[in-house]
């Protein structure tokens, strides 16, 4: 008697196993379907077009900016002329860098127009606090001073790019008493370090330590240390009083000059020529 009864508790529960194993599955699945559609969950993916970014070494970003600055055939004054089509198509792009106005706008990570002038004020202090820059230098405003947004790109790899404000004394201004006022820079648009700058100052060209300058500056953007650099052509500077240095190792190497415009005493840090 009680073997039949085990006998009979054993099919019971053979059937049970064998149909669990038929519909339990797709119980399950519905119960998570359902689960899974009466909540709103977040899913972070790329913006179509964006993307893999490739991260780029502060030299390497020096690099790039200095190439598609020389490469730029119009005169600086004439840069605004390149536009940046919101649907850029880089097989249009002619030459190997291109410069051109970012209109698409600075991305999450970089910095917004309203917040240019107080980022490039503080990179200012610091610079002046660090022996970068001999005197304090008036703050720019965005009543005095204009601020375009650039990209330098590698057209070959158009991964590798660089975005830059340009902050610029307004033309209204170009008038107005330009002492101790900065005149032009172009300002990493994530970092807000300047890579290029031109500075009126009461210093002059003697008074300058021009190597404990550029030694200062280049740890400030964490690049390897400069080395003096003899220029081929001196001719190319407009002025006598210039000391240029070599950035980086190999092909990708970056020359920067110190220089100095006596009689306007004008100080100018650049990286495009």
């Amino acid at each position: 008697m009680h073997s039949k009864r085990n006998m009979f508790v054993l099919i019971i529960i053979a059937v049970l196993v064998v149909l669990g194993s038929l519909w339990g599955p797709e119980v399950i699945a519905g119960y998570q379907d359902e689960s899974f559609l009466n909540q709103v969950k977040e899913i972070q993916t790329e913006r179509s077009g964006e993307g893999y970014r490739y991260i780029m070494s502060s030299n390497e970003k020096l690099y790039l900016l200095a190439k598609c600055l020389i490469s730029q055939s119009q005169p600086e004054s004439d840069r605004n002329a390149a536009i940046y089509q919101n649907n850029l198509n880089y097989e249009e792009l002619s030459g190997t860098y291109a410069f051109v106005v970012n209109k698409q706008g600075p991305s999450e990570q970089e910095i917004t127009e309203a917040d240019i002038y107080e980022a490039c004020n503080n990179q200012l202090k610091e610079m002046q606090n660090l022996g970068i820059l001999p005197d304090a230098v008036k703050e720019v405003t965005d009543s005095a001073y204009d601020a375009v947004l650039y990209s330098a790109i590698d057209v070959l790899e158009p991964r590798n790019n660089v975005s830059v404000w340009k902050v610029s004394l307004s033309t209204d201004k170009k008038n107005a008493d330009k002492s101790g006022r900065m005149l032009d820079a172009y300002v990493d648009a994530q970092t807000g370090k300047i890579y290029e700058i031109y500075v009126r100052t009461n210093t002059t060209w003697d008074e300058m330590d021009k190597d404990q300058m550029i030694n200062a500056w280049a740890t400030d953007l964490e690049l390897p240390a400069p080395t003096p650099y003899e220029s081929e052509n001196p001719l190319l500077e407009n002025t006598p009083y210039f000391a240029k240095y070599r950035i980086g190792e190999g092909d990708a190497n970056t020359v920067v000059t110190w220089g100095f415009y006596e009689g306007i005493n004008e100080l100018y840090l650049k990286i495009s020529r």
